[in-house]
């Protein structure tokens, strides 16, 4: 699947003061090139320099055959995650849960390309690349 990025930025969820701001703020500016399309929405994160307390990439996109700048492969294994999207914190919860599971043990990531996928109809998943 090839992803278009319309922005990203890099961060860290532990030592960048500016992570929530900078995350707001590509999805804001993502919001406003897809303004009037319905397209599903992918939230890609990337370039991991080690595990989740490390610094990543993160970017928004939609699938784009032609002219995706992202691939996501078709042969990877990941672990879906729903996200109760009717909580106002459900993304933050998913992920909290994810951590988790990583820190018992319980899931061993790849730390390829993971991503959360906004479906048209309101539905959220986390798709986590698995080894």
């Amino acid at each position: 699947m090839r992803i278009e990025l319309l922005t990203s930025i890099r961060t860290n969820n532990f030592n960048d003061e500016q992570m929530m701001e900078k995350i707001q703020n590509m999805w804001k500016e993502a919001y406003r090139r897809l303004e009037g399309k319905n397209d599903t929405v992918y939230g890609v994160y990337y370039d991991y320099e080690s595990d989740f307390e490390g610094d990543y990439s993160i970017g928004v996109g939609i699938e784009n055959v032609e002219n995706g700048n992202m691939l996501i492969s078709d042969q990877a294994n990941y672990n879906v995650y729903k996200v109760a999207s009717s909580e106002e914190e459900g993304i933050l919860r998913t992920w909290q849960k994810i951590w988790g599971l990583e820190e018992s043990g319980e899931l061993e990531r790849a730390y390829t390309v993971d991503f959360e996928k906004y479906l048209p109809n309101g539905e959220i998943e986390i798709h986590i690349a698995i080894t």
